[in-house]
């Protein structure tokens, strides 16, 4: 795969993309776009880092796996392309920012939060890629190991970021960065399965707008662009 990655992210991540194991997913990563279908697009693999560059980043939020439905992943975490329906995890992501009194925000006719990346929120997947309609194909290639390596060196690299951790997969990430440094924010994920156990309520959005105001750093708007629509 092409390295298409923000100069600041490659300099910091230059040492990991030497490594065999990085060299060997990447292998793996160009067999599989060359004998199946594969998200997000191949050009997007690294779209995550290149909208929200090394110097501009403030926050942080988690996911797992891309999603792995024709149209859906573009290589933000929980984002989808425009005209596409919000799958549950972000339709809950999109409630519990509605509830927020402390943000503003009117809920959205698209789910792309590319907007979120331009302000400096990193919406980083553990595993970058996916075999369509096979959740999980992807994992356990050596993606993990490079997005921890995200995860860790950025937190030593930099200070006051707010790391957004939802569900107890992403949770087992506090253990790569310094508590002392950075914010971090816990709490079940935003999944119909789990949002009702306490995602609901966390308030996590306005509470990571406190905190970056409280480092002198300007808040994230989370409201999204409107949909202009054509009247004839």
């Amino acid at each position: 795969m092409d390295i298409n990655i923000e100069s600041g992210w490659k300099k910091l991540l230059q040492s990991e993309l030497e490594t065999d194991y990085f060299k060997q997913l990447n292998s793996f990563v160009n067999d599989a776009y060359q004998t199946t279908e594969i998200f997000p697009p191949r050009e997007l693999i690294f779209e995550a880092f290149n909208l929200c560059p090394l110097d501009k980043t403030k926050v942080v939020i988690l996911g797992q796996d891309p999603y792995h439905d024709v149209n859906q992943a573009h290589g933000l975490c929980f984002s989808v392309n425009n005209g596409i329906k919000f799958p549950p995890s972000l339709r809950n992501i999109f409630k519990e920012l509605d509830s927020d009194e402390e943000v503003d925000f009117r809920m959205p006719e698209n789910g792309n939060l590319e907007q979120w990346a331009k302000q400096g929120v990193l919406l980083l997947n553990a595993t970058l890629t996916v075999e369509a309609h096979k959740a999980g194909s992807h994992q356990k290639q050596g993606w993990e190991t490079f997005t921890d390596a995200v995860i860790e060196k950025l937190a030593k690299e930099k200070e006051n970021i707010v790391f957004i951790l939802w569900g107890a997969y992403a949770r087992k990430k506090v253990s790569l960065i310094d508590t002392n440094k950075h914010s971090i924010l816990e709490s079940p994920h935003p999944s119909p399965l789990s949002a009702h156990r306490g995602f609901f309520g966390n308030k996590h959005f306005s509470k990571t707008n406190n905190y970056l105001q409280s480092k002198g750093y300007a808040p994230i708007i989370w409201d999204l662009p409107q949909v202009q629509k054509t009247l004839f």
